[in-house]
């Protein structure tokens, strides 16, 4: 059996946002490094735990979670899973021996790269928002280089670590043109419609189902069939409403008109075929629609560490390649705004050519560069 040549260790998860870049970084260094060994460790009980190993790569688990706003129990904890994951990510890297170390955010990242980083072990992380977390603003003094996103992160970071590689996003979604036969067959919905595409993230977004929800009946009349990612803790409060939906309007209706998933695993497909998207503002659903090119409406999650989805919105929408709607203003804005300009096919093409210019197509391939570098130095 050929022996690997070099060994990855890559950390962090939590969110889609932080694990699907995790593995298009894997997935780049793969096709450029021979029989790598790449070990991801991830945050038990996170997404990360199911998502890494459908992806083909083993995955070490840390007790770790983040501190809550408010004193609970888990923040009384908070220490004791400090401690504990400290222990066990320098048990896996004593065990693995990495010759480089990747962190991309997210509760895991923290204990990892701060293991690897104290043994001198050259290690790389990668910030996809334009107002960094805290784990990765305090890893910063520690590791060797910082990929980023946006312009300007030298406010957050040492300057001379920071390289501008954008975020990497899933390949599947560089080439969508080919695809729409496939993906309107793939959802069973008709060509000749308007698609709504509605994604409140990996885990979906509470008040944007609860919108979407008061205004189907109005999407359905206005000719408009739905794409819906609920996530898993709104799937079955979707599916009741449309279920109650069809006691108001023919349920044959309903069902060819509004597909409902708590997750999409083909997201090229549901990209390729959506006219105008509903979406949250983390930073790797933005970078994936900027290289999908598709007009969206943004909804920042208020809740955000420092807002930082706000900002992330805000970079689109003062070059005009994206509109934006704040959370508490939905009930008022988000009907109308999504029935007006799915049928304005003027304003649809400028959103689309100008959110095109933002998207960066090799960031996967830029982040490798940098890691192939680090090795060899």
């Amino acid at each position: 059996m050929q022996q690997p040549k070099h060994r990855i260790l890559i950390s962090g998860g939590g969110t889609g946002g932080h694990i699907f870049p995790a593995i298009a970084i894997a997935n780049a260094l793969k096709a450029r490094l021979d029989n790598p060994d790449i070990l991801f460790v991830g945050a038990r009980g996170k997404m990360e735990m199911e998502k890494v190993p459908k992806a083909g790569y083993p995955i070490e688990g840390l007790w770790i979670s983040g501190l809550q706003r408010n004193l609970t129990l888990k923040n009384m904890l908070f220490p004791l899973k400090l401690i504990c994951s400290l222990t066990k990510a320098n048990h896996i890297v004593n065990k693995f021996k990495p010759d480089i170390a990747i962190g991309v955010g997210g509760y895991a990242s923290g204990p990892t790269i701060k293991v690897t980083a104290r043994k001198g072990i050259p290690t790389i992380i990668q910030e996809q928002n334009s107002y960094p977390g805290i784990t990765n603003r305090l890893l910063s003094k520690h590791v060797n280089k910082i990929c980023v996103a946006y312009d300007g992160m030298d406010r957050f970071f040492p300057g001379s670590k920071i390289v501008i590689t954008g975020n990497p996003v899933r390949q599947d979604i560089l080439n969508l043109d080919d695809k729409k036969s496939g993906a309107y067959d793939f959802f069973k919905l008709q060509e000749t419609k308007k698609t709504l595409l509605i994604i409140g993230g990996s885990q979906g977004a509470m008040s944007i189902n609860k919108n979407i929800q008061a205004c189907l009946e109005s999407l359905i009349e206005n000719n408009i069939q739905i794409i819906w990612q609920t996530g898993k803790l709104c799937y079955e409060a979707a599916c009741e409403a449309t279920n109650q939906l069809k006691q108001k309007i023919t349920p044959d209706k309903v069902d060819k008109n509004v597909k409902i998933h708590d997750f999409i695993s083909r997201m090229d497909y549901a990209y390729a075929i959506a006219d105008l998207v509903v979406s949250r503002a983390g930073a790797i659903v933005i970078s994936e629609l900027c290289v999908a090119g598709k007009p969206v409406i943004l909804i920042p999650l208020p809740s955000a560490a420092e807002d930082h989805q706000t900002k992330n919105a805000m970079s689109l929408v003062k070059k005009e390649a994206a509109r934006m709607i704040k959370d508490s203003e939905q009930n008022e804005k988000l009907h109308a705004s999504i029935i007006s300009l799915i049928n304005e096919n003027n304003e649809l093409k400028k959103l689309e050519n100008n959110i095109l210019k933002l998207g960066i197509r090799d960031a996967a391939i830029k982040i490798t560069d940098e890691i192939i570098s680090l090795m060899k130095t």
